[in-house]
């Protein structure tokens, strides 16, 4: 009940700035949009850092645009947040029928092949269809290549990707010694594609992995940087080797 009462709160609360609050009373669907994008990566940050506090409060700005999406319809007769919480939970009913059928399953894995075949039976065309088109590239490719894999269209024994991660890169050496612009970028993308595909395998998250080599990217370059303001000089005034050493010790710091 203690949810249910806040979630309750949170209604009228929505309901109040729609109806008092300027700033509320004009945002659209299209107006929300990049707010919700924006919300949605500062999860994804939170996650990233393990921050528990974080997770919880971007989860509560989540919510919040959903509530605000729905209010928005509900008030154009569009649908309401009872139609949102209803769509949903028949959508999790009908997609597992191991849970709430007589459906059996032997693992996850299972589950995925079973969730993908449903889908097609909701009306999806294809296995791929249900892949948003904005989606970053990598997370598109990840997810793309995890959903071929639902269907049994992936590799027989994971190590094979290795030779196909090979095979990519001396097809994008070759076009580089040719200086052709345009197939290098195709090889490039072949090559990232594979990576990705390997990281899928092995059940790395590629796109937090990179993330997280970002992060640490910036942070040992900003450890350069104050290092060599420390010292009273420039970053452009060091040779290379000079910033290697620094670099060297925040690898050992950080």
């Amino acid at each position: 009940m203690s949810a249910i009462n806040s979630f309750g709160r949170l209604l009228a609360i929505m309901d109040d700035l729609r109806a008092k609050c300027p700033w509320d009373k004009k945002q659209t669907f299209e107006s929300l949009r990049h707010l919700t994008i924006e919300e949605t990566y500062e999860l994804a940050d939170a996650i990233i850092e393990g921050n528990i506090n974080d997770i919880c409060k971007e989860l509560g700005d989540l919510l919040l645009h959903i509530v605000f999406y729905a209010k928005i319809a509900s008030e154009t007769g569009d649908f309401s947040i009872a139609e949102v919480i209803d769509g949903i939970c028949e959508k999790l009913v009908f997609r597992h029928p191991h849970v709430f059928g007589d459906v059996s399953v032997v693992d996850a894995e299972e589950v995925k092949t079973n969730w993908e075949s449903l889908k097609i039976k909701e009306g999806n065309k294809s296995i791929l269809g249900g892949v948003p088109k904005s989606l970053p590239a990598m997370v598109k490719a990840h997810r793309v290549q995890d959903k071929a894999r639902s269907v049994g269209f992936d590799w027989d024994v994971r190590e094979q990707v290795w030779e196909k991660i090979e095979e990519e890169l001396s097809e994008l050496k070759i076009e580089i010694e040719r200086m052709d612009a345009e197939k290098i970028e195709a090889e490039f993308g072949d090559l990232l594609f594979s990576i990705v595909n390997a990281a899928r395998l092995y059940d790395i998250d590629p796109e937090a992995a990179l993330e997280r080599t970002n992060k640490k990217f910036i942070n040992r370059f900003n450890y350069l940087e104050e290092k060599t303001i420390k010292a009273g000089k420039p970053l452009t005034s060091l040779t290379l080797d000079e910033m290697e050493i620094i670099w060297e010790e925040a690898k050992r710091v950080l």
